[in-house]
């Protein structure tokens, strides 16, 4: 599922069901208004795919699946971020299957913005699943913008309150 994708600079954004990523969009649609850019916002799922396709037929209706949901996660996205696509900007949304950083750095070209949400994750999710922004940031002919998820205002381990703590006691 892809549309016509806008000439000119571009600011495109990875999106998909994270708070990081919603914090991203919000970021991005602020600054396609103030640039006046175009916004392309791409979801990439992670669904396996056959690398020859053609030979197993159920392969091609999972791809439309997939790209069909990656739709309906740009558009809830949008949703809960901005009340819906905001139509005071040209935007265009693309969904692709496969690795999310290859087919985002893939879209970029120069000139163009690329924007992406950076969680907090723990140890096993950077070991298992590999950081997109990383990717992107390394293998971009872009510039790259990675927005922080912020910390929660009351979670001690964030704010740096348990270290505080930690230090106090151990050192008095």
């Amino acid at each position: 599922m892809e549309q016509e994708l806008p000439g000119g600079a571009r600011l495109i954004v990875g999106v998909d069901e994270s708070p990081a990523s919603r914090w991203a969009l919000a970021w991005a649609i602020g600054a396609a208004r103030l640039h006046r850019m175009a916004l392309v916002a791409v979801h990439v799922s992670r669904a396996p795919v056959h690398p020859f396709p053609e030979a197993l037929p159920v392969q091609h209706a999972l791809r439309a699946g997939e790209e069909a949901r990656c739709s309906e996660v740009i558009a809830g996205v949008f949703d809960d971020v901005a009340g819906g696509v905001p139509d005071d900007i040209r935007t265009a949304v693309v969904g692709r299957v496969g690795d999310p950083g290859y087919h985002l750095v893939d879209l970029a070209r120069e000139g163009d913005l690329l924007v992406l949400g950076r969680s907090r994750r723990g140890l096993l999710s950077r070991i298992f699943l590999p950081s997109t922004s990383m990717y992107c940031a390394r293998h971009a002919r872009t510039t790259v913008v990675i927005v922080q998820q912020p910390a929660p205002p009351d979670d001690p381990e964030l704010s740096g309150e348990r270290a505080r703590r930690f230090w106090s006691r151990r050192h008095p």
